[in-house]
């Protein structure tokens, strides 16, 4: 199942195409309008106040609720858009956004309005796609769900804990809550430095850490193609804003010791199994049969209003850049669903789907 997301943040809709879903899927419109609403602009002080309704138009691939097998495509219009913030400032690219580096790709024909295709806005039709991913995925008995690790300097539980059971209850409890944590008292001083950023005329990054349930072990490779880490990655580098991926301890590996850093092996009912899970789920590029465990950082708004330095595109000289419209002051907790999108369609495909 491969997909294919088209259009531009100010254009006249985004959307997406799914290459060889399975036919005679009954989809759950509902569940698929959840997932978007969880990742929707404009719901409170701590995104966007760009408003839109987000509800996905399929245009083919489905019949009397069914997948039929052949492509799948749905858009969403764009319906609140402001191009004329970005007319004044359209030679001059946002330091940190992909502004420049499109204008390189592209020689200038790039869509510059709001992003273009280089938009967060993007991740609307890749929720959709998740969406529809996560729901061939349950009836394979995998589920997949996500928390906030982290934003700036505050830290939520990790999902090794010793009080909570990872489980696909605990995950589907996370998905409906408005700020998905574990610790709400922990979300409530997420949303502080948000709110602290914000006043700053600022941004703020943060870490997003996913699990995968239900995974056997021995699926994936350690060669180019096939290697899980590799296929998540893929899908994940492709996500607006993510900018370091990090399997079970991650990065935390290096201040680790051999015998901190091994997951020590046992028998239990007659399989095997571990009483850590430091590695993610994988050794090798292939599962273990434990969860898949990894923590995504994502950068801090690239689009904020304070004054930065830049280059004018048009008399090719220094200039100074205040940036106009709409903006989110942090992405990560709208990033939630996204990266959780990103990871069923990881799954697909090394399953094979």
């Amino acid at each position: 199942m491969k997909h294919m997301i088209f259009g531009e943040s100010h254009g006249p809709a985004i959307g997406v195409v799914l290459e060889g879903v399975p036919a005679g899927v009954e989809l759950d419109l509902e569940q698929i309008a959840f997932e978007l609403s969880r990742r929707a602009p404009g719901q409170d002080a701590l995104s966007t106040q760009r408003r839109e309704a987000d509800v996905p138009e399929i245009l083919s691939g489905v019949f009397q609720g069914n997948t039929t097998g052949s492509p799948l495509a749905a858009i969403i219009r764009n319906t609140d858009t402001r191009s004329g913030d970005y007319e004044k400032t359209k030679n001059l690219p946002r330091p940190g956004h992909a502004d420049y580096t499109g204008f390189l790709r592209y020689q200038g024909y790039n869509d510059y309005r709001g992003g273009g295709h280089f938009s967060g806005r993007l991740t609307a039709p890749l929720v959709f796609a998740g969406a529809v991913a996560k729901q061939i995925l349950a009836g394979e008995g995998v589920s997949v769900g996500a928390h906030i690790r982290s934003i700036g300097p505050v830290e939520d539980t990790p999902f090794q804990n010793d009080e909570q059971p990872l489980t696909a209850a605990l995950l589907r409890e996370i998905a409906h809550k408005p700020f998905p944590v574990l610790r709400d008292e922990q979300g409530e001083a997420m949303r502080q430095e948000i709110l602290a950023a914000k006043a700053d005329r600022d941004s703020i990054g943060g870490t997003i850490e996913c699990a995968v349930l239900g995974l056997p072990g021995g699926m994936g490779s350690p060669d180019f193609g096939e290697n899980v880490e590799g296929i998540f990655s893929q899908h994940l580098f492709a996500v607006p804003g993510v900018k370091a991926v990090g399997f079970g301890d991650g990065f935390g590996f290096a201040a680790l010791r051999g015998s901190q850093a091994n997951d020590p092996l046992y028998l239990r009912n007659g399989e095997v199994t571990s009483t850590s899970n430091h590695s993610g789920g994988v050794n090798g590029g292939i599962t273990n049969g434990l969860p898949i465990l990894f923590t995504v950082a994502l950068r801090p708004t690239a689009s904020i209003a304070r004054e930065q330095d830049t280059v004018n595109l048009d008399t090719w000289s220094n200039d100074k850049l205040t940036v106009q419209g709409r903006h989110d002051p942090c992405i990560v907790h709208r990033a939630v669903p996204v990266i959780e999108a990103a990871a069923a369609l990881a799954v697909c495909e090394l399953m094979g789907i």
